[in-house]
């Protein structure tokens, strides 16, 4: 499964690679790797795929659930997808309160006690993806734990899911998309050693990109 959702994201280009002309991060950062698994919701096959593969995720990891909820933006509509297939209520979370209206950060309604799931459509660090965790904790919520499309399997997200105590279960990750491309040509293999070293120190790899 993790293979085959790897093969959908590089053949809709939802996910690219390219060691030779870096991509620019919001950050500023120089990747390798570029992420945008919205591409998906365009293709009817490969949303149907990954939408039941995230019900697998939860009823195969966690059981039982009570709310689903996705992160804002990205895994607003995933979320929708699995919440209507598992007939349960959605909500999603913004990463800050809004500074109008009723100054919301959860939409929807979720109620002191019961059990969520969050659904995320990437994990880089994790930070902006356990801010959504933090704000359902506060309103009493039991988060059970994030499912994601694709984690870039970085050091620093384990360590702060860890932290926060956050199990995380993605459909696929960085070492198997980096297998997959290699087996099907997206990359050569002297493109390999710059994707693991991308991988095991993003912000060296950048810097030493950006002053080539």
């Amino acid at each position: 499964m993790a293979a085959q959702t790897a093969a959908f994201l590089l053949t809709v280009k939802a996910v690219k690679l390219n060691n030779e002309h870096p991509f620019t991060w919001a950050s500023g950062r120089k990747s390798p790797i570029y992420c945008d698994n919205r591409v998906t919701l365009s293709y009817p096959e490969i949303r149907t795929f990954i939408r039941q593969r995230f019900v697998d995720i939860v009823n195969e990891t966690w059981g039982d659930v009570d709310v689903i909820a996705g992160v804002a933006t990205g895994g607003i509509a995933q979320g929708a997808l699995v919440a209507q297939e598992l007939g349960k209520p959605f909500v999603y979370v913004r990463s800050e309160q809004k500074n109008h209206g009723l100054t919301n950060q959860i939409e929807g309604e979720v109620h002191e006690g019961q059990s969520v799931v969050v659904i995320e459509d990437l994990v880089s660090t994790g930070k902006s993806s356990l801010i959504a965790v933090k704000a359902l904790r506060e309103k009493g919520c039991h988060v059970k734990g994030m499912a994601a499309i694709f984690t870039y399997g970085l050091e620093v997200a384990a360590k702060n899911f860890e932290q926060e105590k956050v199990e995380l279960v993605t459909v696929t990750d960085y070492d198997t998309l980096v297998k997959v491309a290699q087996e099907n040509e997206y990359v050569r293999p002297t493109d390999l050693d710059s994707l693991a070293a991308w991988r095991s120190n993003p912000e060296k790899w950048s810097d030493d990109h950006m002053n080539a």
